[in-house]
Protein backbone atom coordinates (compact mmCIF):
# COMPACT_ATOMS: atom_id res chain seq x y z
CA UNK A 1 0.00 0.00 0.00
CA UNK A 2 1.06 3.38 -0.91
CA UNK A 3 0.08 6.79 0.41
CA UNK A 4 -0.11 9.96 -1.51
CA UNK A 5 -0.89 13.06 -0.05
CA UNK A 6 -2.13 15.85 -2.45
CA UNK A 7 -1.59 19.64 -1.08
CA UNK A 8 -4.69 21.72 -2.98
CA UNK A 9 -4.72 25.05 -3.56
CA UNK A 10 -7.50 27.69 -3.66
CA UNK A 11 -7.88 30.09 -6.24
CA UNK A 12 -6.63 32.57 -3.72
CA UNK A 13 -3.31 30.96 -2.92
CA UNK A 14 -4.61 29.80 0.59
CA UNK A 15 -3.36 26.26 1.69
CA UNK A 16 -6.68 23.85 1.31
CA UNK A 17 -6.98 20.22 4.17
CA UNK A 18 -4.32 17.83 1.99
CA UNK A 19 -6.24 15.00 0.84
CA UNK A 20 -4.92 11.52 1.17
CA UNK A 21 -4.92 8.10 -1.20
CA UNK A 22 -4.27 4.65 0.02
CA UNK A 23 -2.80 3.37 -3.69
CA UNK A 24 -2.84 -0.26 -4.77
CA UNK A 25 0.42 -0.92 -7.05
CA UNK A 26 0.00 -4.26 -9.00
CA UNK A 27 3.61 -4.84 -8.87
CA UNK A 28 3.75 -4.41 -5.06
CA UNK A 29 4.78 -7.91 -3.02
CA UNK A 30 2.30 -7.73 -0.37
CA UNK A 31 -0.65 -9.21 -1.20
CA UNK A 32 -3.57 -9.58 1.70
CA UNK A 33 -6.68 -12.04 1.25
CA UNK A 34 -9.45 -12.61 3.78
CA UNK A 35 -10.67 -15.71 3.89
CA UNK A 36 -13.77 -16.95 5.10
CA UNK A 37 -14.02 -20.26 6.61
CA UNK A 38 -11.63 -22.58 7.80
CA UNK A 39 -13.12 -25.58 6.69
CA UNK A 40 -10.92 -27.94 4.09
CA UNK A 41 -11.25 -25.52 1.35
CA UNK A 42 -10.19 -22.77 3.55
CA UNK A 43 -7.65 -24.37 5.31
CA UNK A 44 -5.96 -25.57 2.16
CA UNK A 45 -6.15 -22.50 -0.23
CA UNK A 46 -4.47 -20.69 3.03
CA UNK A 47 -1.87 -22.90 3.05
CA UNK A 48 -1.10 -22.55 -0.66
CA UNK A 49 -0.60 -18.86 0.24
CA UNK A 50 0.81 -18.63 3.48
CA UNK A 51 4.35 -20.75 2.03
CA UNK A 52 4.02 -17.79 -0.86
CA UNK A 53 4.67 -15.09 2.08
CA UNK A 54 1.27 -13.39 1.35
CA UNK A 55 -0.75 -11.79 4.18
CA UNK A 56 -3.63 -14.12 4.83
CA UNK A 57 -6.58 -13.49 7.84
CA UNK A 58 -8.87 -16.35 8.44
CA UNK A 59 -12.24 -15.76 9.47
CA UNK A 60 -14.38 -18.97 11.00
CA UNK A 61 -17.00 -19.42 14.07
CA UNK A 62 -15.44 -22.39 14.79
CA UNK A 63 -12.59 -21.77 18.17
CA UNK A 64 -11.63 -26.04 17.44
CA UNK A 65 -10.91 -25.12 13.13
CA UNK A 66 -9.48 -22.17 13.93
CA UNK A 67 -7.00 -23.53 16.45
CA UNK A 68 -6.03 -25.90 13.73
CA UNK A 69 -5.01 -22.82 11.29
CA UNK A 70 -3.35 -20.72 13.79
CA UNK A 71 -1.35 -24.13 14.72
CA UNK A 72 0.12 -24.83 11.19
CA UNK A 73 0.23 -22.03 9.35
CA UNK A 74 1.70 -18.56 9.76
CA UNK A 75 -1.40 -16.63 9.46
CA UNK A 76 -3.85 -14.33 11.12
CA UNK A 77 -7.30 -15.68 12.53
CA UNK A 78 -10.19 -14.39 13.58
CA UNK A 79 -13.22 -15.97 15.37
CA UNK A 80 -16.37 -14.48 14.47
CA UNK A 81 -18.75 -14.55 11.19
CA UNK A 82 -17.52 -13.88 8.00
CA UNK A 83 -20.75 -11.79 7.16
CA UNK A 84 -20.36 -9.42 10.09
CA UNK A 85 -18.95 -5.74 9.18
CA UNK A 86 -17.50 -5.13 12.32
CA UNK A 87 -15.22 -8.96 11.72
CA UNK A 88 -14.87 -8.04 8.29
CA UNK A 89 -13.30 -4.25 9.39
CA UNK A 90 -11.38 -6.41 11.91
CA UNK A 91 -9.77 -8.64 9.08
CA UNK A 92 -8.49 -5.64 6.91
CA UNK A 93 -11.44 -5.63 4.37
CA UNK A 94 -10.62 -2.10 3.78
CA UNK A 95 -7.25 -2.85 2.70
CA UNK A 96 -7.58 -6.59 1.00
CA UNK A 97 -7.44 -6.99 -2.48
CA UNK A 98 -9.11 -9.89 -2.10
CA UNK A 99 -11.77 -11.75 -0.23
CA UNK A 100 -12.48 -15.40 -0.09
CA UNK A 101 -15.67 -16.70 0.81
CA UNK A 102 -15.30 -20.86 1.40
CA UNK A 103 -17.77 -21.63 4.27
CA UNK A 104 -19.92 -24.66 4.17
CA UNK A 105 -22.72 -22.50 3.85
CA UNK A 106 -23.78 -21.00 0.72
CA UNK A 107 -25.80 -18.55 2.05
CA UNK A 108 -22.72 -17.34 4.62
CA UNK A 109 -21.00 -17.08 1.43
CA UNK A 110 -22.77 -14.74 -0.55
CA UNK A 111 -24.27 -12.23 2.92
CA UNK A 112 -20.23 -12.39 3.23
CA UNK A 113 -19.77 -10.96 -0.40
CA UNK A 114 -22.10 -8.51 -0.27
CA UNK A 115 -21.09 -6.80 3.17
CA UNK A 116 -17.79 -6.84 1.72
CA UNK A 117 -18.89 -5.32 -1.17
CA UNK A 118 -20.47 -2.68 0.62
CA UNK A 119 -17.57 -2.26 2.62
CA UNK A 120 -15.16 -2.17 0.27
CA UNK A 121 -16.39 -2.40 -3.33
CA UNK A 122 -13.00 -2.24 -4.87
CA UNK A 123 -11.73 -5.71 -2.54
CA UNK A 124 -11.80 -8.60 -5.16
CA UNK A 125 -14.83 -11.52 -4.33
CA UNK A 126 -14.58 -15.01 -5.11
CA UNK A 127 -17.44 -17.37 -3.24
CA UNK A 128 -17.79 -20.62 -3.10
CA UNK A 129 -21.70 -21.65 -3.91
CA UNK A 130 -22.36 -25.62 -4.57
CA UNK A 131 -25.97 -25.82 -4.34
CA UNK A 132 -27.48 -26.51 -8.25
CA UNK A 133 -30.74 -23.92 -7.38
CA UNK A 134 -27.81 -21.11 -7.50
CA UNK A 135 -26.66 -22.26 -11.38
CA UNK A 136 -28.54 -19.98 -13.17
CA UNK A 137 -28.23 -17.15 -10.94
CA UNK A 138 -24.47 -17.25 -11.09
CA UNK A 139 -24.54 -14.14 -14.10
CA UNK A 140 -26.70 -12.22 -11.79
CA UNK A 141 -24.54 -12.51 -8.88
CA UNK A 142 -21.49 -11.17 -11.14
CA UNK A 143 -23.42 -8.35 -12.83
CA UNK A 144 -25.83 -6.78 -9.51
CA UNK A 145 -24.50 -6.69 -5.97
CA UNK A 146 -22.93 -8.39 -3.84
CA UNK A 147 -20.77 -8.30 -7.52
CA UNK A 148 -18.88 -11.26 -6.96
CA UNK A 149 -15.90 -11.92 -9.74
CA UNK A 150 -15.72 -15.58 -9.14
CA UNK A 151 -18.23 -18.05 -8.19
CA UNK A 152 -16.23 -21.47 -7.42
CA UNK A 153 -18.60 -24.68 -7.96
CA UNK A 154 -16.18 -27.33 -6.79
CA UNK A 155 -18.79 -29.73 -7.97
CA UNK A 156 -18.67 -28.28 -11.37
CA UNK A 157 -14.89 -28.25 -11.16
CA UNK A 158 -14.18 -31.93 -10.34
CA UNK A 159 -16.51 -33.02 -13.14
CA UNK A 160 -14.68 -31.37 -15.51
CA UNK A 161 -11.22 -32.71 -13.72
CA UNK A 162 -13.08 -36.10 -14.65
CA UNK A 163 -14.53 -35.69 -17.94
CA UNK A 164 -10.50 -34.81 -19.22
CA UNK A 165 -9.16 -37.11 -17.08
CA UNK A 166 -11.56 -39.75 -19.35
CA UNK A 167 -10.75 -38.39 -22.44
CA UNK A 168 -7.14 -39.01 -22.24
CA UNK A 169 -5.65 -42.61 -21.95
CA UNK A 170 -3.89 -43.65 -18.80
CA UNK A 171 -3.71 -39.61 -17.58
CA UNK A 172 -3.23 -39.31 -13.74
CA UNK A 173 -3.68 -35.17 -14.53
CA UNK A 174 -5.43 -33.41 -17.11
CA UNK A 175 -5.40 -29.92 -17.70
CA UNK A 176 -6.03 -27.24 -20.40
CA UNK A 177 -4.60 -23.72 -21.98
CA UNK A 178 -5.02 -21.49 -24.42
CA UNK A 179 -8.36 -22.08 -24.99
CA UNK A 180 -7.74 -25.84 -24.97
CA UNK A 181 -5.03 -25.60 -27.76
CA UNK A 182 -2.64 -26.84 -25.33
CA UNK A 183 -2.56 -29.81 -22.66
CA UNK A 184 -0.94 -30.63 -20.32
CA UNK A 185 -1.18 -34.53 -19.10
CA UNK A 186 0.62 -36.34 -16.42
CA UNK A 187 1.10 -40.12 -17.33
CA UNK A 188 3.11 -42.90 -15.46
CA UNK A 189 5.85 -44.85 -17.81
CA UNK A 190 5.63 -47.99 -17.64
CA UNK A 191 8.43 -50.77 -17.04
CA UNK A 192 8.30 -51.76 -20.70
CA UNK A 193 8.25 -48.39 -22.25
CA UNK A 194 11.10 -47.46 -25.09
CA UNK A 195 11.80 -44.54 -23.43
CA UNK A 196 12.99 -46.01 -20.20
CA UNK A 197 16.64 -44.89 -19.36
CA UNK A 198 16.45 -42.19 -22.40
CA UNK A 199 17.52 -38.80 -21.97
CA UNK A 200 15.59 -36.13 -22.35
CA UNK A 201 18.22 -34.80 -24.66
CA UNK A 202 17.75 -37.54 -26.55
CA UNK A 203 13.53 -37.29 -27.19
CA UNK A 204 13.73 -35.99 -30.32
CA UNK A 205 15.47 -38.74 -32.51
CA UNK A 206 12.63 -41.33 -30.46
CA UNK A 207 9.58 -39.28 -31.38
CA UNK A 208 8.69 -39.98 -35.44
CA UNK A 209 5.65 -37.94 -37.45
CA UNK A 210 4.45 -34.72 -36.04
CA UNK A 211 4.15 -35.26 -32.28
CA UNK A 212 6.02 -32.26 -30.28
CA UNK A 213 5.96 -32.34 -26.76
CA UNK A 214 8.29 -30.99 -24.06
CA UNK A 215 8.49 -32.22 -20.38
CA UNK A 216 7.70 -29.80 -18.00
CA UNK A 217 8.50 -32.33 -14.99
CA UNK A 218 9.09 -35.75 -13.32
CA UNK A 219 7.95 -37.13 -10.36
CA UNK A 220 10.24 -39.99 -8.41
CA UNK A 221 9.55 -41.23 -5.14
CA UNK A 222 7.16 -38.27 -4.55
CA UNK A 223 9.90 -35.92 -5.00
CA UNK A 224 8.89 -32.97 -7.93
CA UNK A 225 12.05 -32.85 -10.58
CA UNK A 226 12.11 -30.26 -12.79
CA UNK A 227 14.23 -31.70 -15.71
CA UNK A 228 17.52 -30.77 -17.67
CA UNK A 229 18.69 -32.60 -21.22
CA UNK A 230 20.74 -34.80 -18.93
CA UNK A 231 18.10 -36.29 -17.28
CA UNK A 232 16.74 -39.43 -17.95
CA UNK A 233 13.44 -40.61 -18.01
CA UNK A 234 12.91 -44.04 -15.86
CA UNK A 235 10.29 -46.97 -15.16
CA UNK A 236 7.38 -45.53 -12.62
CA UNK A 237 7.96 -41.66 -13.09
CA UNK A 238 5.27 -39.68 -13.40
CA UNK A 239 5.72 -37.63 -16.02
CA UNK A 240 3.98 -34.01 -16.92
CA UNK A 241 4.33 -33.53 -20.41
CA UNK A 242 2.80 -30.38 -22.49
CA UNK A 243 1.48 -30.88 -26.51
CA UNK A 244 -0.28 -29.41 -28.78
CA UNK A 245 -4.03 -30.87 -28.36
CA UNK A 246 -4.70 -31.64 -32.15
CA UNK A 247 -1.10 -33.63 -31.67
CA UNK A 248 -1.92 -35.32 -28.30
CA UNK A 249 -3.01 -38.89 -29.37
CA UNK A 250 0.84 -39.14 -31.51
CA UNK A 251 2.40 -37.99 -28.35
CA UNK A 252 0.78 -40.03 -26.01
CA UNK A 253 1.34 -43.05 -28.77
CA UNK A 254 5.45 -42.68 -27.60
CA UNK A 255 4.76 -43.11 -24.43
CA UNK A 256 2.23 -46.24 -25.44
CA UNK A 257 -0.79 -44.77 -24.36
CA UNK A 258 -3.51 -45.38 -27.07
CA UNK A 259 -6.72 -44.52 -27.47
CA UNK A 260 -9.52 -46.28 -25.52
CA UNK A 261 -12.82 -44.83 -26.39
CA UNK A 262 -15.41 -44.69 -23.39
CA UNK A 263 -18.74 -46.46 -24.31
CA UNK A 264 -19.90 -47.25 -20.84
CA UNK A 265 -19.23 -46.07 -17.76
CA UNK A 266 -20.62 -46.96 -14.40
CA UNK A 267 -20.91 -44.20 -11.66
CA UNK A 268 -20.88 -44.91 -7.44
CA UNK A 269 -22.65 -42.30 -5.79
CA UNK A 270 -25.26 -40.72 -6.90
CA UNK A 271 -24.99 -37.41 -5.02
CA UNK A 272 -24.58 -34.01 -6.67
CA UNK A 273 -21.30 -34.66 -8.09
CA UNK A 274 -22.21 -38.19 -9.45
CA UNK A 275 -25.49 -36.54 -10.69
CA UNK A 276 -23.65 -33.44 -12.60
CA UNK A 277 -21.42 -36.45 -13.85
CA UNK A 278 -24.06 -38.35 -15.43
CA UNK A 279 -25.86 -35.50 -16.81
CA UNK A 280 -22.47 -34.97 -19.10
CA UNK A 281 -22.00 -37.99 -19.66
CA UNK A 282 -25.81 -38.43 -21.25
CA UNK A 283 -24.43 -35.31 -23.34
CA UNK A 284 -21.94 -37.05 -24.66
CA UNK A 285 -23.61 -39.88 -26.09
CA UNK A 286 -22.31 -42.58 -23.55
CA UNK A 287 -23.76 -45.14 -22.06
CA UNK A 288 -24.23 -44.77 -17.84
CA UNK A 289 -25.13 -46.31 -14.90
CA UNK A 290 -25.65 -44.91 -11.34
CA UNK A 291 -25.85 -46.75 -8.17
CA UNK A 292 -26.59 -45.66 -5.11
CA UNK A 293 -28.19 -47.21 -1.59
CA UNK A 294 -30.48 -44.56 -0.46
CA UNK A 295 -33.94 -45.24 -2.38
CA UNK A 296 -35.07 -41.97 -2.05
CA UNK A 297 -31.97 -39.98 -3.70
CA UNK A 298 -32.37 -43.27 -6.73
CA UNK A 299 -35.91 -41.67 -7.07
CA UNK A 300 -34.81 -38.17 -7.69
CA UNK A 301 -31.79 -39.51 -9.61
CA UNK A 302 -34.34 -41.44 -12.17
CA UNK A 303 -36.39 -38.21 -12.17
CA UNK A 304 -34.09 -35.89 -12.98
CA UNK A 305 -31.63 -38.05 -15.76
CA UNK A 306 -33.41 -39.13 -19.01
CA UNK A 307 -30.80 -42.27 -20.60
CA UNK A 308 -28.87 -43.06 -17.44
CA UNK A 309 -29.93 -46.68 -15.80
CA UNK A 310 -30.25 -45.77 -12.06
CA UNK A 311 -29.77 -48.82 -9.95
CA UNK A 312 -30.86 -48.68 -6.24
CA UNK A 313 -28.21 -50.72 -3.98
CA UNK A 314 -24.50 -50.86 -2.51
CA UNK A 315 -22.23 -50.12 -5.30
CA UNK A 316 -19.39 -51.96 -3.54
CA UNK A 317 -21.02 -55.26 -2.67
CA UNK A 318 -19.04 -57.67 -5.40
CA UNK A 319 -22.63 -59.34 -6.09
CA UNK A 320 -23.94 -56.30 -7.55
CA UNK A 321 -20.90 -55.16 -9.85
CA UNK A 322 -20.88 -59.03 -10.83
CA UNK A 323 -24.65 -58.87 -12.04
CA UNK A 324 -23.94 -55.54 -13.79
CA UNK A 325 -20.94 -57.36 -15.64
CA UNK A 326 -18.44 -54.72 -14.56
CA UNK A 327 -16.05 -56.85 -16.82
CA UNK A 328 -17.83 -54.85 -19.63
CA UNK A 329 -17.41 -51.45 -18.10
CA UNK A 330 -14.67 -49.04 -19.77
CA UNK A 331 -14.43 -46.66 -16.34
CA UNK A 332 -16.11 -47.55 -12.98
CA UNK A 333 -16.05 -43.87 -10.85
CA UNK A 334 -16.53 -43.77 -7.44
CA UNK A 335 -18.10 -40.89 -6.15
CA UNK A 336 -19.81 -41.77 -2.44
CA UNK A 337 -18.70 -39.35 0.17
CA UNK A 338 -16.59 -41.90 1.88
CA UNK A 339 -13.39 -42.01 0.71
CA UNK A 340 -12.19 -45.44 1.98
CA UNK A 341 -15.67 -47.10 0.45
CA UNK A 342 -13.92 -45.60 -3.03
CA UNK A 343 -11.01 -46.61 -3.00
CA UNK A 344 -11.95 -50.47 -1.70
CA UNK A 345 -15.04 -50.22 -4.35
CA UNK A 346 -12.34 -49.36 -7.43
CA UNK A 347 -10.15 -52.04 -6.49
CA UNK A 348 -12.57 -54.37 -6.08
CA UNK A 349 -13.92 -53.40 -9.57
CA UNK A 350 -10.70 -53.41 -11.44
CA UNK A 351 -10.18 -56.69 -9.99
CA UNK A 352 -12.90 -57.53 -11.41
CA UNK A 353 -12.54 -56.65 -14.80
CA UNK A 354 -13.31 -52.92 -15.30
CA UNK A 355 -11.20 -51.64 -17.67
CA UNK A 356 -10.47 -48.49 -16.02
CA UNK A 357 -11.34 -46.00 -12.38
CA UNK A 358 -11.12 -42.97 -11.36
CA UNK A 359 -11.75 -42.17 -7.74
CA UNK A 360 -12.57 -39.53 -5.61
CA UNK A 361 -10.59 -38.97 -2.28
CA UNK A 362 -10.73 -36.06 0.24
CA UNK A 363 -7.34 -36.16 2.07
CA UNK A 364 -3.81 -35.22 0.09
CA UNK A 365 -2.16 -37.58 2.60
CA UNK A 366 -3.32 -40.40 0.42
CA UNK A 367 -2.58 -39.35 -3.10
CA UNK A 368 1.07 -40.79 -2.16
CA UNK A 369 -0.52 -43.90 -1.74
CA UNK A 370 -2.70 -44.46 -4.42
CA UNK A 371 -0.37 -45.59 -7.33
CA UNK A 372 1.14 -48.30 -4.63
CA UNK A 373 -2.01 -49.99 -4.10
CA UNK A 374 -3.14 -49.89 -8.17
CA UNK A 375 -5.18 -46.87 -8.19
CA UNK A 376 -3.36 -44.34 -10.46
CA UNK A 377 -6.30 -41.93 -11.30
CA UNK A 378 -7.54 -40.18 -8.52
CA UNK A 379 -9.92 -36.53 -8.15
CA UNK A 380 -10.82 -34.50 -5.25
CA UNK A 381 -12.90 -31.61 -5.44
CA UNK A 382 -11.29 -29.88 -2.66
CA UNK A 383 -7.71 -29.83 -5.19
CA UNK A 384 -9.93 -29.02 -8.32
CA UNK A 385 -11.29 -25.76 -6.44
CA UNK A 386 -7.86 -24.49 -5.49
CA UNK A 387 -6.99 -24.93 -8.89
CA UNK A 388 -10.03 -22.19 -10.20
CA UNK A 389 -9.18 -20.11 -6.93
CA UNK A 390 -5.90 -20.14 -7.53
CA UNK A 391 -5.88 -18.61 -11.36
CA UNK A 392 -7.79 -15.63 -9.64
CA UNK A 393 -5.45 -14.36 -6.67
CA UNK A 394 -2.59 -14.36 -8.71
CA UNK A 395 -0.79 -11.38 -9.75
CA UNK A 396 0.28 -10.45 -13.52
CA UNK A 397 -2.47 -11.56 -15.90
CA UNK A 398 -2.54 -15.19 -15.17
CA UNK A 399 -5.41 -16.91 -17.26
CA UNK A 400 -5.60 -20.44 -16.29
CA UNK A 401 -3.72 -22.05 -13.33
CA UNK A 402 -2.82 -26.07 -11.67
CA UNK A 403 -1.96 -27.57 -8.72
CA UNK A 404 -0.03 -30.69 -9.33
CA UNK A 405 1.40 -33.19 -6.75
CA UNK A 406 -1.15 -32.02 -4.34
CA UNK A 407 0.14 -28.23 -4.00
CA UNK A 408 4.06 -29.13 -4.29
CA UNK A 409 3.87 -26.86 -8.05
CA UNK A 410 1.85 -25.04 -10.15
CA UNK A 411 1.09 -24.57 -13.96
CA UNK A 412 0.16 -21.19 -15.03
CA UNK A 413 -0.99 -19.73 -18.14
CA UNK A 414 -0.37 -16.16 -18.36
CA UNK A 415 -0.52 -12.95 -21.02
CA UNK A 416 3.13 -11.26 -21.36
CA UNK A 417 1.96 -7.44 -20.25
CA UNK A 418 4.03 -5.19 -22.52
CA UNK A 419 5.68 -3.66 -19.58
CA UNK A 420 6.37 -6.89 -17.20
CA UNK A 421 10.06 -8.24 -16.61
CA UNK A 422 9.50 -11.25 -18.87
CA UNK A 423 9.18 -9.69 -22.18
CA UNK A 424 11.85 -8.38 -25.17
CA UNK A 425 14.70 -10.12 -23.29
CA UNK A 426 16.16 -13.71 -24.13
CA UNK A 427 14.82 -16.03 -21.42
CA UNK A 428 17.94 -17.14 -20.11
CA UNK A 429 18.57 -13.32 -18.99
CA UNK A 430 15.15 -13.20 -17.39
CA UNK A 431 16.09 -14.43 -14.46
CA UNK A 432 13.65 -17.35 -14.04
CA UNK A 433 14.00 -18.55 -9.77
CA UNK A 434 15.50 -22.19 -9.37
CA UNK A 435 12.36 -24.82 -9.63
CA UNK A 436 10.73 -22.96 -12.06
CA UNK A 437 10.59 -23.30 -16.39
CA UNK A 438 9.26 -21.22 -19.23
CA UNK A 439 7.21 -24.43 -20.87
CA UNK A 440 5.40 -23.12 -23.68
CA UNK A 441 4.92 -19.83 -25.44
CA UNK A 442 2.16 -19.42 -27.79
CA UNK A 443 1.97 -16.58 -30.52
CA UNK A 444 -1.01 -15.60 -32.89
CA UNK A 445 -2.27 -19.06 -32.85
CA UNK A 446 2.09 -20.71 -33.48
CA UNK A 447 2.88 -22.79 -29.97
CA UNK A 448 6.57 -22.72 -29.36
CA UNK A 449 8.71 -24.67 -27.41
CA UNK A 450 11.48 -22.20 -26.12
CA UNK A 451 15.30 -22.26 -25.91
CA UNK A 452 17.05 -20.18 -23.50
CA UNK A 453 17.51 -17.81 -26.76
CA UNK A 454 13.54 -17.11 -26.80
CA UNK A 455 12.31 -14.03 -26.63
CA UNK A 456 8.48 -13.56 -25.19
CA UNK A 457 7.15 -10.89 -26.95
CA UNK A 458 4.16 -8.56 -25.82
CA UNK A 459 0.75 -10.35 -25.70
CA UNK A 460 2.27 -13.72 -26.10
CA UNK A 461 0.47 -16.58 -23.58
CA UNK A 462 3.37 -18.35 -21.50
CA UNK A 463 3.09 -21.29 -19.98
CA UNK A 464 4.91 -21.56 -16.89
CA UNK A 465 5.98 -24.54 -14.62
CA UNK A 466 7.11 -23.27 -10.76
CA UNK A 467 8.04 -25.32 -7.92
CA UNK A 468 5.50 -23.50 -4.81
CA UNK A 469 8.34 -21.91 -3.24
CA UNK A 470 9.40 -20.14 -6.58
CA UNK A 471 5.89 -19.00 -7.21
CA UNK A 472 6.26 -15.44 -5.40
CA UNK A 473 9.15 -14.60 -7.95
CA UNK A 474 7.26 -15.96 -10.84
CA UNK A 475 4.29 -13.38 -9.94
CA UNK A 476 6.88 -10.80 -9.72
CA UNK A 477 8.38 -11.41 -13.18
CA UNK A 478 4.63 -11.38 -14.36
CA UNK A 479 3.13 -8.34 -12.84
CA UNK A 480 3.01 -5.10 -14.38
CA UNK A 481 6.25 -2.71 -13.40
CA UNK A 482 5.41 0.10 -10.58
CA UNK A 483 7.50 2.90 -12.21
CA UNK A 484 5.01 2.21 -15.86
CA UNK A 485 2.27 4.38 -13.47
Amino acid sequence: MIEVRIQLTSAFGLLLKPITYNLKPLGFNSLKIVIVGAGEVGFHVASHLAHENKEVVVIDKNADALRRVSDNLDVQVIQGSGSSPVVLEEAGILNAEIILAVTNSDEANLVACLVANILSPSTKKLARVRDADFDKYHDHFREYAPHIDTIINPEIEVVKTITNMMSVPGAVDVGEFADGRIKLVGIYLDKNSRLAGVKLAELPNKIAGDARLLIAALVREEELIIPGGNDRLMPGDLVYIISEADKLSDTLAVFDKHDQPIKRALIVGGGNIGYRLAKNLEEKAIYCKIIDRDPDRCARLAEGLNKTVVLCGDGSAQELLAEENIQDVDVIITLTSDEEINILTSLLATRMGAKKSITRISKFSYFSLMKAIGLEQVVSPRLSAINTILQHIRRGKVLSSISIKGEQAEVMEALALETSGIVDKPLKKVGFPKGAILAGIIRQGEIIIPTGDSKVQPDDRVIIFAHRKAIPKIETILAVKLEYF
